[in-house]
């Protein structure tokens, strides 16, 4: 891809929609028993309180979730939604002129993730949980010059569609689960 093969500006990347699906599922799969199973063992954290924080840890994810990479001719730039990026999560911009190098660095995993420095020693994450990133890649090699062949994403499709496996059998056990403390404890 060449700069001038990219017409439409701006271009945006959203978070990839199996990588929203998958996370937001995962959540609610992790922490809707609890409020059930607290009634049920009497614990002395109240279920209602436990209602308002899995909203609110709800609410919070879903506001990660709306992150988005703005590419146009001058800059690319990290966003989220205004009602989250106002509280908690400003994002970033830098002007394609800025971005000197992109760096990989190891995650604690094993994997690799990548920084644009810039002349300053700024450091910004490439997103590469976007649905697109060959694509953004491929504009950040056109926009940059920096040769990006040994880019890839943190982490495959297959891996995020295994995880969403598990976690619809996580559901089926977490209605079991409630169904129980439902039929035992007259929740």
């Amino acid at each position: 891809m060449t700069a001038n093969s990219v017409n439409n500006y701006p271009i945006i990347f959203r978070l990839s929609p199996l990588i929203r699906i998958t996370l937001l599922t995962l959540y609610i799969a992790l922490t809707v028993p609890l409020p059930f199973l607290a009634k049920f063992t009497n614990a002395p954290v109240a279920p209602n309180f436990l209602w308002i924080g899995i909203a609110m840890g709800f609410i919070g994810l879903y506001g990660v979730m709306t992150e988005r990479v703005v590419a146009d001719e001058e800059k690319i730039q990290v966003t989220y939604a205004t009602w989250f990026s106002g509280f908690f999560r400003k994002g970033w911009s830098l002007s394609w002129s800025e971005i000197t190098q992109l760096k990989p660095r190891s995650t604690g995993q094993g994997g690799l993730v990548y920084y644009f420095l810039t002349p300053e020693g700024k450091a910004h994450l490439l997103p590469m949980r976007v649905a697109g990133f060959a694509r953004l890649v491929n504009l950040v090699q056109a926009k940059t010059g920096i040769d990006t062949s040994d880019v890839y994403p943190l982490a495959q499709p297959w891996m995020y569609m295994i995880l969403f496996g598990f976690t619809l059998l996580l559901l089926l056990v977490d209605g079991w689960t409630i169904n129980t403390a439902l039929a035992l404890g007259g929740v």
